[in-house]
């Protein structure tokens, strides 16, 4: 039995870059972890699921900050088991390929501490997917070779690029960017025909992926004329030269688009998930802050008296999440709302009272609060309705619902303050020019 019982640490494959092709398992330790070590190419999306109070530790950016050494790691992931911890070691792709798991491994089995790795889909398997580029296919290539273009300077057997001039299939070259003048030119002298097609992947599976398509012979020249850099994958063989017939990926109405939502957004926001399966690339920059009302007083007394209520009205998800959660923290549960109906804005506030297994009695045509007056106006004059609301915002639903002869109270069930000032990446990517829509989603926002 390890020493250690009570701590672990999981070794995650975070995927190629697209937060949606992160496995369910892996979701699953990240929610358990005390702190998340993780390499600068995971999306930051994935870091929300672990829990809040988590540490984060990025393990460096080339060119930007310190890179972590691999021994460094190691002492840190058996440290951090050793005190007790819960450590997710988040590593993009696929753990076991290309990825230092041996070393890892190693270091934990050394320490006797507990460990579990779990398998990430690897960018070549996004690429196939999401490129329209097939790795195999029946009349051409029969064989798949993932293949370093990066050794090891003390690697005793080198690669042999005549075998694998040879190699009756696809070659995948991962890490290859800085070194294409040197394996393509391996490749060439080792016999491969210079006019074999090359594509080269950029990002696959995010909305920056970008696709390069050439000649063995030219595919350095042209890695340099187009400036790329990493990550990028190299497809060489005759399936790099398929048809885009199997891209559904760039196609998206949304492709490309760089989209800031400038509001608080949760792991599940509906709105950043339908605009990334669009295609577009989301960036979370709130303009505004959301907490806990100055005083839970006023909150309180409206769960007490929930059963004199007719309807109660959200007019957000935030309002949503606050009211149910204040409900649940109180040592009630879900009988709290029997025989009062619910009002709901829009879908996404529809969707955020859903999670809590209850369904919305009314929503408007129009996902605005004129629209939400209208609708319910006639359902509830002359009785009690109760607007969950934030601490600050337009009057115009409780004032037409008066005006309608309905009976309305008002609840902060949440503060929204302006954040201290311009979001760092919203001001840069503003000043840049880079962003081609801002998603402005409430009054309080677009001041």
């Amino acid at each position: 039995m390890p020493q250690h019982a009570a701590s672990k640490v999981y070794l995650v494959g975070g995927g190629p870059g697209d937060p949606g092709l992160l496995t369910l398992r892996g979701a699953e330790c990240l929610a358990r972890a005390d702190v998340v070590l993780y390499d600068y190419l995971v999306n930051p999306r994935i870091l929300r699921h672990a829990p809040p109070q988590a540490k984060l530790v990025c393990l460096g950016r080339h060119g930007v900050d310190h890179v972590w050494r691999q021994d460094e790691i190691d002492r840190r992931l058996v440290e951090l088991a050793q005190a007790g911890k819960t450590v997710v070691r988040l590593k993009g792709g696929d753990p076991a390929l290309f990825g230092h798991l041996v070393e890892e491994v190693a270091a934990l089995r050394a320490a006797q501490i507990e460990y579990e790795i779990v398998p990430g889909i690897t960018a070549a398997a996004a690429l196939a997917s999401h490129a329209g580029i097939p790795l195999t296919r029946r009349d051409a290539a029969s064989a798949v070779a993932l293949v370093t273009g990066r050794e090891s300077d003390d690697k005793q057997q080198p690669l042999d690029f005549a075998h694998l001039a040879a190699f009756p299939g696809t070659l995948v070259f991962y890490m290859g960017v800085t070194t294409v003048r040197e394996w393509a030119g391996a490749l060439v002298a080792a016999g491969k025909p210079a006019d074999t097609p090359v594509a080269v992947v950029w990002r696959a599976s995010q909305p920056e992926q970008r696709v390069l398509r050439t000649r063995l012979a030219l595919l350095a020249d042209d890695v340099e004329r187009a400036r790329l850099r990493p990550p990028a994958l190299f497809v060489v063989g005759p399936t790099a030269a398929a048809a885009d017939d199997l891209d559904w990926f760039s196609r998206r109405a949304l492709f490309g688009a760089s989209v800031l939502v400038p509001r608080p957004t949760r792991a599940d926001d509906p709105l950043t998930r339908e605009l990334e399966q669009l295609g577009a690339k989301v960036v979370a920059a709130p303009a505004i802050e959301i907490g806990p009302p100055a005083d839970l007083a006023p909150l309180d007394g409206a769960i007490e008296r929930l059963g004199s209520y007719r309807w109660l009205v959200f007019s957000s998800a935030n309002g949503v999440e606050a009211l149910l959660e204040r409900v649940l923290a109180t040592g009630r549960d879900m009988r709290a709302f029997a025989g009062v109906k619910l009002a709901a804005i829009g879908p996404g506030t529809a969707e955020a009272l859903a999670g809590y297994h209850l369904r919305a009695d009314l929503v408007p045509p129009e996902f605005r609060a004129e629209s939400l007056a209208d609708a319910l106006a006639p359902q509830a004059a002359g009785g009690r309705c109760l607007l969950v609301r934030a601490s600050r915002g337009r009057e115009v639903l409780a004032d037409r619902l008066r005006a309608a002869g309905a009976t309305v109270d008002q609840v902060v069930a949440y503060s929204s303050i302006d954040a201290p000032g311009p979001h760092p990446v919203a001001a840069r990517l503003l000043a840049e020019g880079s962003l081609d829509w801002i998603a402005v989603t409430s009054s309080a926002i677009a001041r």
